[in-house]
């Protein structure tokens, strides 16, 4: 599954609810289905750390670091890539 990440939050991602929606509705069910989850920041400039939170704690706090082999981020500005980042060292630090 591909997630386009601006058409739910637009170019800067920053709403936790949000987030926490495409979690729940999207990549929860699609983890849980053994299927691969790419999410696509296409045209989002920015991202709160907390939406990348919402999005993505919970996956790693279930999975581990072997959710990296079935979550997958896609065309990240070097500012979102760096949130990503942040979140997943602390996850993985938890």
């Amino acid at each position: 599954m591909i997630i386009t990440i601006s058409k739910h939050a637009g170019t800067f991602a920053e709403n936790k609810d949000i987030a926490r929606d495409i979690r729940v509705q999207d990549i929860e069910p699609s983890l849980l289905l053994g299927e691969t989850v790419t999410l696509d920041f296409m045209n989002v400039t920015g991202a709160t750390q907390s939406f990348v939170h919402a999005l993505i704690s919970e996956p790693i706090r279930k999975y581990g670091d072997d959710i990296f082999d079935k979550l997958f981020f896609k065309n990240c500005s070097p500012t979102v890539q760096e949130i990503v980042n942040i979140v997943a060292d602390y996850m993985e630090a938890s």
